[in-house]
């Protein structure tokens, strides 16, 4: 007696299996679409933190009165032991460059201890916020810390949407990469070694200005 196959078509066929839309394509489909997204939120908060940031503040000096210290502990999960960190705090009286502003208890996190009367460029960055005033250097290395980390989820993001890799090992990579063919898989690895490489030096910028 002959025996009847299932049509590729055919709910048990192995073509409809792969091609479900729960299936890992369609899943790394959707993976991809929420990466692309990260991505592209980002950019925007690069763009807001930085170079934004930095021309909507009101630039100005502040007149140091004293400088602190302030520590924190924290535990350590890998050992039992307790981290300490330092964060270096300035107060005294903040005065807008065009006079428009004038904050007699205005603070901000400082770089360095300074001494009483030392006169710092800083920036009044909201009601009751400052910062030190680093110029456009500092701000555009700032959005350049978020735009050069973008690229890691907009790389990865691109080869999961269009290839439907949802990070299943080593096999799925295989699939994923036959799939996408050597141009994209070049244009991706490029991506993620301009991301990492920018994001490292931007953030060396930040340290140094």
């Amino acid at each position: 007696m002959a025996q009847v196959h299932g049509s590729p078509g055919s709910p048990g066929s192995p073509a409809t299996n792969t091609a479900a839309p729960g299936g890992p394509a369609g899943l790394g489909r959707l993976i991809g679409v929420g990466l692309l997204l990260a991505g592209v939120v980002l950019l925007a908060l690069g763009a807001y933190f930085g170079p934004y940031s930095y021309a909507t503040a009101t630039p100005g000096k502040l007149t140091v009165e004293t400088c602190t210290v302030d520590y924190k502990y924290r535990s350590s999960t890998s050992s039992s032991s307790r981290k300490r960190t330092k964060t270096k705090w300035c107060y005294g009286t903040f005065t807008a460059t065009d006079g428009s502003v004038k904050n007699l208890n205005a603070e901000l996190k400082s770089d360095a201890l300074h001494q009483r009367g030392d006169v710092m460029e800083a920036l009044k960055t909201g009601d009751t916020s400052y910062q030190q005033d680093h110029g456009w250097v500092g701000a555009i290395a700032v959005g350049c810390v978020w735009w050069f980390g973008a690229l890691v989820p907009l790389a990865l993001g691109l080869l999961c949407a269009t290839t439907g890799f949802a990070f299943g090992g080593a096999s799925d990579f295989q699939r994923s990469r036959q799939a996408a063919g050597q141009g994209l898989i070049k244009t991706v690895y490029a991506l993620v070694a301009v991301g990492v490489i920018g994001f490292g030096i931007s953030m060396l910028v930040m340290f140094f200005v």
